[in-house]
Parts: structure tokens; C-alpha cells; sequence
């Protein structure tokens, strides 16, 4: 008797370009939603009430007409550079521009805040 050895074919597996793309997808979705997340997450941190100060570390003032930042901070520490206390209530703030309307209230550092 004679053996004769069966062995199956051996093929290359051979990936097309859609199969290609289609393995990128996949590897790349979870990528994309974590990234997402991120960008939410990071998104509502910026959108917080506390704006970078612990609750109770400032008073709030009403801007009367004609007053700008420059002249509240003059008004609140006179002894203290303007430009200082212009940039921390900015900052506090948010305020794009670094101006102020008439009636909009704004929160003052608690060391500059008027003493009621």
C-alpha cells in the first residue's frame, strides 16, 4: 500500500483596500470616542460656576454707568496696581474683552471687596 500524504492547499491571506479601510474604522472608533469625551468632559469643567475661585473667596458688585474695570479697581485698593486687580477680575470673571455694561455683576476677589 502506498500512503500518499493529504495536505490542504496553503493560501496567503490577502486583505483588499476595503478591507484595509474597514480595519482602520475599527481600530480607530474607539479612538475617536474616547477623544469625544474628552472634548465634553473638558467642556463642562470650563462651563463650572467656580471659575477657577472657591466659593466664598469673592463679593459681587453691580458696574454703575460709566464705570469701567479700570476704575472699580482704583476705587476697590487704591494703594494696589490697577492693572493687578484689573487682571485678577478679569480672570475671575472670564471676561473676554476686559470690559464691563452698566448693571452687569461681577464677582471681586475677596481682598479687594468693599466693606459693608
Amino acid at each position: 500500500m502506498s500512503s500518499i500524504a493529504l495536505t490542504a492547499p496553503t493560501t496567503r491571506l490577502r486583505i483588499t483596500t476595503r478591507g484595509r479601510r474597514v480595519v482602520a474604522f475599527l481600530v480607530s472608533l474607539p479612538l475617536v470616542v474616547a477623544l469625544g469625551l474628552v472634548i465634553v468632559g473638558g467642556g463642562s469643567a470650563l462651563a463650572s460656576n467656580d471659575v477657577g475661585a472657591p466659593a466664598g473667596t469673592f463679593a459681587e458688585i453691580t458696574v454703575m454707568s460709566g464705570e469701567t474695570l479700570w476704575s472699580i479697581a482704583e476705587e476697590l485698593a487704591p494703594a494696589a496696581d490697577p492693572r493687578d486687580v484689573v487682571a485678577e477680575i478679569t480672570r475671575l470673571n472670564a471676561l473676554p474683552g476686559g470690559s464691563v455694561a452698566a448693571g452687569q455683576r461681577i464677582a471681586i476677589p475677596a481682598e479687594y471687596a468693599p466693606v459693608d
